[in-house]
């Protein structure tokens, strides 16, 4: 079940190389969002963070660990969905504080709306025919 789950969907090769650079750039991106927070997993967000430390964890190895698994197409529905909820609680907490869509310099949910919906692409789509998971798992047609 779970060799099933993680098959690569066969997508024409020009769609492969979008998802490939969709992955490279934005698993890049997500490593170094990630990186300062597991420098200090359980307490990135700071004393008073109304996050219990072991979720800051999990958003921390998310960040790193999915953006590494996107980039090399790796486990890619696995790091899809941990992402995919990372940023779900990250646009959650900033539209709880009444942060806009877009705020030019100041807090909004835009940047984790734009990654929820890029998980949620990966998450349908998989990685492509460039990647760990078409190499291990196979294709499904």
């Amino acid at each position: 079940m779970l060799k099933r789950f993680l098959r690569v969907t066969d997508v024409p090769f020009s769609a492969s190389v979008a998802l490939l650079v969709l992955r490279v750039v934005t698993g890049v991106a997500f490593i170094f969002h990630g990186w300062g927070k597991i420098q200090a997993p359980f307490s990135w967000m700071g004393p008073t963070a109304p996050v219990p430390g072991f979720l800051q964890a999990l958003a921390a190895l998310s960040e790193v660990g999915g953006g590494l698994a996107w980039i090399l197409g790796l486990l890619t529905p696995v790091a899809s969905l941990g992402l995919a909820c990372t940023m779900a609680v990250a646009a959650a907490t900033h539209i709880g504080r009444g942060d806009p869509f877009f705020a030019m310099g100041g807090p909004s949910y835009e940047v984790a709306a734009v990654y929820f919906g890029i998980s949620l692409v990966l998450l349908v789509l998989g990685p492509g025919r460039l990647s760990v998971d078409a190499a291990i798992f196979g294709r499904k047609s």
